[in-house]
């Protein structure tokens, strides 16, 4: 049976990295990507992490709709990895989409891990631990992201949160 995993962590605590690593060289790997290149920034991160993934990889970008194109990816692949679900939440609330309407997109996602359609990774920003967010739609983006985070890590088979690029195990049940 395909399992699911949540990896968490901070700004460049080597989420992104962890999860590439983790698929088999031979797999079938679909990468779902939900940022979008708003500016050279971006665009420069969204190049780098091109390039650290393996080319026979078949890449997706989502930046809105992310559960049904997922359902999609699962179909026809190994294994599929979501980077990140912390972009996908600030696209969400940045298209003006209420939080009532983004919490309800995070359990229909929990509820296609519960499914276990493929091997699935998802990746997601720790935003809990870092300052205190100066403004209300900081604290409102940092409230909603710990509500998903909650959400998909009870429904994950497996919960990893990466620290300095390591790997710490927070939860496997399949242990």
């Amino acid at each position: 049976m395909a399992s699911t995993t949540l990896v968490l962590g901070g700004a460049r605590s080597g989420k992104s990295r962890f999860a590439v690593d983790c698929q088999s060289p031979r797999a079938r790997v679909t990468f779902v990507a939900t940022a979008q290149a708003g500016d050279g920034d971006m665009a420069q991160r969204i190049e780098q992490h091109r390039a650290e993934r393996p080319g026979h990889w078949r890449t997706l970008e989502e930046p809105y709709d992310l559960v049904p194109r997922l359902r999609d990816a699962c179909a026809g692949a190994d294994a599929v990895i979501v980077d990140c679900l912390t972009v996908w939440v600030a696209n969400l609330l940045l298209r003006g989409d209420p939080d009532d309407h983004i919490l309800k997109q995070a359990d229909e996602l929990a509820t296609l891990l519960a499914l276990h359609p493929a091997e699935l990774t998802l990746v997601s920003n720790e935003v809990g631990l870092g300052v205190h967010p100066a403004t209300e739609d900081g604290r409102r983006f940092r409230d909603l992201l710990g509500f998903v985070n909650q959400r998909l890590a009870a429904a994950a088979d497996r919960v990893v949160l990466m620290v300095a690029g390591l790997p710490l195990i927070v939860k496997d049940v399949r242990a």
